[in-house]
């Protein structure tokens, strides 16, 4: 596995699309999928916001409430 970013990354997204975080840290294109988890039994997770706006995506892999940052990265 990569060693993905230790914080949040912030994108703007718009409203009704649809957008597949990566959830196993593989990917080059953090936070979204690109495909990179073949072969190790992760997934992508698809996210589609219900409001334009600003969302700040988990590169930790650690949170719970997954694509969003919940702050897992700052505990120990």
């Amino acid at each position: 596995m990569s060693n993905p970013s230790s914080g949040p990354i912030p994108v703007a997204v718009e409203a009704g699309k649809t957008y597949y975080w990566c959830s196993c840290g593989l990917s080059d294109t953090q936070p979204f999928c690109n495909g990179a988890h073949k072969g190790t039994g992760k997934s992508p997770v698809a996210f589609k916001p219900e409001a334009s706006g600003t969302v700040y995506f988990c590169t930790c892999k650690k949170t719970q409430n997954a694509p969003k940052c919940d702050g897992s990265h700052s505990k120990p």
